[in-house]
């Protein structure tokens, strides 16, 4: 394991930690109701409801949950870039150069992601991004799967149409005090832009 600490190594090692950095993180947030899912949703401009149909959705961003692609990109990243370092150390007796692993080990992961991403978006659930569709859901009850919503703080949530088709959405309470926390029930009231509703505490639970 003496390849691990080689200065070469480095930039792969950091990936591996950054990943579980990312885990820790995601469980502690996880337990007061909110999730770094969450924080990359809401760092990009509108969401990532349009990154589909952009350069983006090569990578099957937008079909693909971010967090987890992110985790699988820095994840074949690592593996490629130490196993590169391990069997040239192995054959040749040095390490490759970051300069040189960096990039190839880049090349290998991007494709990895890819078909990742294509498998883990045939395995999630379709959510239909037309705002025709959407608008449907109004009315609809759905349960908070994720996060804990406020005034301008969405979180997940899982809504069913007449057709039993699950979408996932994101709610925001329409009243300024209200707070929905995971696994309460929610009756969509407004369809604001992309996934996002206002929403209201379920007045009818019985319903579900």
């Amino acid at each position: 394991m003496e390849f691990l600490l080689a200065p070469q190594s480095l930039p792969f090692v950091a990936a591996v930690i950054v990943v579980l950095i990312i885990g820790i993180v995601e469980g502690i947030a996880a337990h007061f109701g909110f999730g770094i899912s969450e924080w990359l949703n809401d760092f990009a401009p509108e969401g990532i409801e349009g990154a589909a149909d952009s350069w983006l959705g090569w990578l099957h961003i937008g079909k693909a949950p971010l967090l987890v692609m992110l985790v699988i990109l820095l994840t074949a990243f690592a593996l490629i870039g130490l196993t590169m370092n391990a069997i040239t150390h192995g054959l040749l007796g040095f390490y490759l150069y970051p300069l040189l692993s960096v990039p190839l080990a880049l090349v290998g992961a991007v494709p990895v992601a890819r078909i990742s991403g294509a498998a883990i978006a045939r395995i999630v659930p379709k959510d239909e991004t037309s705002a025709v569709t959407l608008d449907t859901l109004v009315g609809h009850v759905a349960v908070v799967m994720n996060g804990t919503a406020r005034a301008n703080y969405h979180a997940e949530a899982k809504v069913k149409n007449e057709q039993g088709q699950t979408f996932y959405v994101r709610v925001e309470p329409e009243g300024e005090t209200d707070e929905f926390k995971s696994g309460e029930s929610v009756l969509l009231v407004k369809h604001i832009s992309g996934s996002r509703f206002l929403a209201i505490a379920n007045p009818r639970p019985d319903i579900l």
